[in-house]
């Protein structure tokens, strides 16, 4: 396997070239007269020809060093941008965040935010994806995601935004004809709507107050993977639907549907932001997670602030 080149070798021969001296170049460096001397030394070895005639008075370069002092130089002042434009990304938001959001939630609740972020910070894009798939954060290269569930252990880095209570409902038309279950064994009797992406596999688990717990499979003539698009058929009352605030909350207000089960309750989720682990977060990065922890931590989420 072929070896890297000698960068740090060919960065501090360009910094003497420049200084004309090694110990003017140690002291700019901020490393020894001898780690420097080294270097050079080390390089002249890999190279198998002398960069500098060096006597206790003077430094010249070579034929050799001539012809390498040029471009490495230009190696030193690419590296040096290269890392003046990464400080810079960290220092100043500026740049793209890739986002990643569940699809109703995305409409409903961020989409609405972001012109607010995007006049506070107008150096900053977004390229904002929706779905309700549990997408691969780090292998699809987002730089964070908002989550809405119980989340399970992961190596990500998670921070709770908000609490999202999920409502078991269906429409009055359709209590009517099929009756009202009162326990959620009942469940697996009556026609219930089914959820693609749903954190428990497919399984409604429920608690009530004496601690007691059940968990029923329920099954229907409808399955999706986005909640708002069981709205029209539980309007229709063709069954019965589980479903966070956010998306059933004004039905509920407008009596429009009913919540069934009250005694008993499924475990509460929550908007979290999620981003990769590892170091510290580019500026861009840590002003659209501080804005979106300040929206949906401060009281103005409201209703439209929750999903699943």
């Amino acid at each position: 396997m072929a070896r890297l080149p000698d960068f740090e070798g060919l960065a501090i021969f360009a910094k003497v070239v420049e200084l004309r001296s090694f110990a003017a170049a140690a002291a700019e460096l901020a490393l020894s007269k001898a780690t420097v001397s080294k270097a050079v030394t080390r390089l002249e070895g890999r190279l198998g020809a002398r960069l500098f005639n060096r006597t206790s008075r003077r430094l010249a370069l070579t034929d050799a060093g001539q012809k390498l002092s040029e471009r490495a130089t230009r190696l030193l002042v690419d590296g040096e941008a290269a890392e003046n434009e990464a400080l810079s990304q960290s220092a100043a938001p500026r740049g793209l965040v890739r986002l990643a959001v569940p699809m109703t939630f995305g409409i409903k609740a961020v989409a609405p935010i972001l012109p607010e972020f995007l006049q506070q910070y107008p150096d900053v894009a977004i390229d904002l994806h929706l779905s309700d798939a549990m997408l691969d954060l780090i292998g699809e290269g987002f730089d964070a995601a908002l989550r809405i569930a119980s989340l399970p252990d992961s190596s990500l880095v998670a921070r709770r935004l908000c609490a999202m209570p999920r409502y078991t409902v269906a429409s009055t038309a359709y209590l009517k004809r099929y009756g009202r279950p009162t326990h959620p064994m009942h469940l697996a009797q009556h026609k219930c709507f089914g959820y693609a992406y749903l954190s428990t596999a497919g399984v409604w688990h429920y608690t009530n107050s004496a601690g007691e717990q059940a968990s029923v499979r329920p099954s229907g003539p409808l399955r999706v993977n986005n909640g708002e698009a069981l709205m029209p058929a539980l309007l229709a009352g063709l069954g019965v639907a589980d479903l966070p605030e956010f998306i059933v909350g004004d039905a509920i207000a407008s009596g429009e549907v009913e919540v069934i089960l009250k005694g008993w309750k499924q475990a509460e989720g929550a908007v979290h932001l999620v981003t990769p682990p590892g170091g510290p977060r580019p500026a861009r990065v840590e002003a659209l997670a501080d804005f979106l922890v300040r929206h949906f931590t401060t009281g103005k989420k409201g209703r439209r602030s929750r999903d699943e």
